[in-house]
C-alpha cells in the first residue's frame, strides 16, 4: 500500500513535463460545441469563420481539463502537447493564407502512446523504463497525419505494452498513465489496448483518435466506449515507428465518432512506406479518398455472413444483433446465417507468432532509440522488476514467454506462422465469402463493458476481433445500441483490401440507425 505515493509522484512529474504552460488568452467561451462534433463541421467552421483553429485547439485542451484531468476524471490522456497551441497557430495562419495542406488541417488528433512522434512527448507504451524516452523521428503516423494538417495535441494513455505484458491485465491500465475510466460509466472498463484513444474519442477530447490493433485492440475499446473503430488490412498503413507486438498483426487504425470521420482519417494515413515491407505488398489497393464509398443507400444489394458461432454469451447482445439483422434486411441486404466456425484452431499458433515477433521486433525498437533505457526484453524484465509500479498489480508472464523464444528463423515460429494463415485465410475469411458469394461477414463486437477490476484482471464475455486480426484483414466496428447506460458495437469485416465495402455498409447501417449517444459519466451501475 505505500508504493500508491510513488506512482502518483510518478504521474504528477510527467504530466507536468507535457503540460503546456497556461494560456491567459485562452477562449472563454463553453467547450460544449465541440461535442460529437465532425471534422466537417470543424472545417466548415474555419470556412465561415465561426471557429479557429487556435481557438478549437485552446477549448480541446479546456475540456481535457475540465473531463479528463478534472470532473469525472477519466484519465484517457497520458501527455499533453506542450507545442499544441504554436502548430495551431501555424496551421490558422497557413489557412488565411489559402494554404491548405490536407483533409485534416486543423483537426485536433489524439494518438495512442506506443506511435512515436518527433517532439517533446515521450513515446512511453505506458512503461515506466520508457517514461523520458524522445523519439528521434516521427513515425509514419504522426508524419502523414501532419502532411495533413492535423494538430498532435496528446498522446493518449494504453494498456501497458499494449496488453502483452501479463498473464492477467486490466485493460486501459500503465505504469506511466494509472488506469483509464470508461466515460459511459465511470467504474467500467475502456477495453484496450487502444483504451484512452477509445475513451477521448467518447468523450470528444479531440477529433479522431489513432488506436493501435493486434487482436481487437481497436474494435474493443469501439465497442466499450461506443465510437467506430477501424482496423486496416495490416500493409494498408506503415508500422514504422510504432512500438511492436506482431511484424506479421500489428495496424494503426483511426477510431472516431462517425464513419465518416474515419474514412477522412484513413485516407490521410494510406500509403507505401520503404521502411514497412507490409505496405510493399504488390496486391494492396490505397484511395487518397475513402469518403467516396460512403453511400446511404450501401446496404442495397450487398450479401452479408452472419456467423452464428459468434454469439450466445450475452442474450441482450444478441437481441440487439437481431434488431441489427432485421435492419440490414429492410434496406435491401441479404443477410446468410454461417454455421461453420471461421478461423478455428488459429489461436495458439498466433499466440505463438505473437511470443516470437515480439521478442523479435521490441528488441529492434530498442536498438533503433537513441538513448535507450534498456537494450533487450531481458533486461525490461529486469527493470520491471526492481520498480516499484510495474509489478504493483499484474505480472509480466507474457515478456518472460517471449524471452524465451529463439529466433525468427525457429521451425516453431515458421510452421506457426503458416497454420494460423491456413486457418484463418484459404480454410477461413476467403472460403467462407467464396463459399456463400458474400460482400463481408459480420458479428456482435462484444459485451458490454465490465467493471474494471486490478485484482482479478479482464472479465471478457466475448468478442469477434479474431478471425480478421489473425488473418491481418480489415474490420470495422459500429455503434448498434445499448445495454443499459453501456454501448454495444457490431462488427464487419473480410477479405483484404476490403476497406471500401465494409465502409459503404458501415455508413448506410451508421446512418440509418444513429446510435451513438455521448456518454453522461455515471460513477457507477
Amino acid at each position: 500500500m505505500k508504493r500508491k505515493p510513488v506512482l502518483t509522484l510518478l504521474l504528477g512529474i510527467l504530466l507536468f513535463a507535457c503540460q503546456p504552460a497556461k494560456d491567459e488568452s485562452a477562449s472563454t467561451d463553453t467547450h460544449a460545441y465541440l461535442e460529437e462534433i465532425t471534422i466537417r463541421q470543424l472545417q466548415q467552421g474555419y470556412r465561415e469563420g465561426k471557429y479557429t483553429i487556435t481557438a478549437v485547439v485552446k477549448d480541446y485542451l479546456a475540456r481535457i481539463d475540465a473531463l479528463d484531468k478534472s470532473g469525472p476524471k477519466i484519465n484517457s490522456v497520458i501527455c499533453i502537447n506542450p507545442d499544441a497551441l504554436q502548430i495551431a497557430e501555424q496551421l490558422e495562419k497557413e489557412w488565411k493564407d489559402g494554404k491548405i495542406r490536407g483533409p485534416l488541417h486543423g483537426i485536433p488528433v489524439i494518438l495512442k502512446d506506443n506511435i512515436d512522434t518527433h517532439d517533446k512527448m515521450p513515446n512511453t507504451a505506458g512503461a515506466v523504463v520508457l517514461r523520458n524516452s524522445f523519439p528521434a523521428r516521427d513515425s509514419w503516423v504522426a508524419q502523414k497525419l501532419r502532411e495533413a494538417g492535423a494538430v498532435i495535441i496528446a498522446k493518449a494513455n494504453l494498456s501497458e505494452w499494449a496488453n502483452f505484458r501479463g498473464d492477467m491485465s486490466s485493460s486501459g491500465w500503465s505504469g506511466v498513465g494509472g488506469q483509464t475510466r470508461n466515460p459511459y460509466v465511470l467504474d467500467r472498463n475502456p477495453c484496450g489496448s487502444s483504451s484512452g484513444s477509445g475513451a477521448s474519442v467518447a468523450a470528444s477530447l479531440c477529433a479522431i483518435a489513432i488506436g493501435t490493433e493486434t487482436n481487437g485492440s481497436i474494435v474493443c475499446p469501439a465497442n466499450n466506449n461506443g465510437i467506430v473503430g477501424l482496423k486496416p488490412t495490416v500493409g494498408l498503413i506503415s508500422r514504422s515507428g510504432i512500438i511492436p507486438i506482431s511484424f506479421t498483426q500489428d495496424t494503426p487504425g483511426p477510431m472516431a465518432r462517425t464513419v465518416e470521420d474515419v474514412a477522412i482519417a484513413l485516407g490521410a494515413l494510406v500509403g507505401k512506406d520503404t521502411s514497412d515491407s507490409k505496405t510493399l505488398n504488390p496486391e494492396a489497393v490505397f484511395h487518397s479518398d475513402y469518403t467516396k464509398f460512403l453511400k446511404a443507400d450501401g446496404l442495397k444489394g450487398k450479401r452479408i455472413g452472419l456467423l452464428k458461432d459468434i454469439a450466445g454469451y450475452h442474450a441482450r447482445v444478441d437481441t440487439l444483433m437481431k434488431k441489427t439483422v432485421a435492419y440490414l434486411k429492410s434496406q435491401g441486404a441479404e443477410v446468410i446465417e454461417i454455421e461453420e466456425p471461421v478461423g478455428k484452431g488459429a489461436g495458439q499458433p498466433s499466440f505463438q507468432v505473437l511470443l516470437y515477433e515480439f521478442k523479435d521486433g521490441l528488441n529492434k525498437y530498442f536498438a533503433g532509440l537513441t538513448n535507450a533505457p534498456v537494450k533487450d526484453i531481458q533486461q525490461l524484465i529486469e527493470f520491471n522488476k526492481k520498480d516499484s509500479v510495474e509489478l504493483r498489480y499484474f505480472d509480466q508472464k507474457l515478456l518472460e514467454m517471449a524471452q524465451a523464444k529463439g529466433d525468427l528463423e525457429t521451425a516453431e515460429y515458421k510452421e506457426s506462422l503458416a497454420a494460423m494463415h491456413k486457418a484463418t485465410r484459404e480454410e477461413g475469411i476467403d472460403k467462407v465469402m467464396a463459399k456463400y458469394s458474400l460482400d463481408a461477414l459480420m458479428a456482435p463486437t462484444g459485451s458490454p463493458a465490465w467493471k474494471t477490476d486490478l485484482i482479478d484482471g479482464d472479465h471478457f464475455m466475448g468478442g469477434s476481433s479474431s478471425a480478421a486480426a489473425i488473418a491481418g484483414y480489415p474490420s470495422i466496428a459500429v455503434p448498434m445500441g445499448f445495454i443499459d447506460d453501456l454501448p454495444v458495437d457490431v462488427s464487419f469485416f473480410g477479405k483484404a483490401w476490403s476497406e471500401p465495402v465494409l465502409l459503404e455498409i458501415a455508413y448506410a447501417y451508421e446512418q440509418g440507425t444513429k446510435h451513438r449517444k455521448a456518454p453522461r459519466y455515471i460513477p457507477s451501475n
